[in-house]
């Protein structure tokens, strides 16, 4: 729980999430990407997440993800929508992000 009042998820939670209608959101910066994400993925990096939380929906849960455990990209996002007044509750965060996702031959979408 890289921020309190956040749940983490693995990938299966991460596949039921985005199957029962979760957004999922790729906050990494464009220079960090490397060209892949997860499919269905939304791109809104960190740094400008605070500013541009109206393209997320409060009432459906949002799923945040970055390179993995050891990328601080996805725990600033949350910190910054928890500090602009974004519901906790309206978000989960990816823990493996899009390393432990490729590491498990998981399905990927170019960007």
């Amino acid at each position: 729980e890289p921020v309190p009042g956040v749940r983490s998820v693995g990938e299966l939670e991460l596949a039921e999430l985005a199957g029962a209608g979760a957004a999922l959101i790729d906050t990494r910066v464009p220079a960090s990407r490397g060209g892949r994400t997860i499919p269905g993925a939304v791109n809104i990096p960190h740094d400008q997440i605070a500013d541009r939380r109206d393209e997320l929906d409060p009432g459906r849960t949002s799923v945040l993800f970055c390179n993995g455990p050891q990328c601080p990209q996805t725990p600033d996002a949350l910190r910054s929508l928890l500090d602009a007044g974004y519901p906790a509750s309206a978000l989960a965060y990816y823990r493996g992000g899009l390393h432990d996702w490729v590491s498990l031959a998981m399905p990927t979408a170019i960007v």
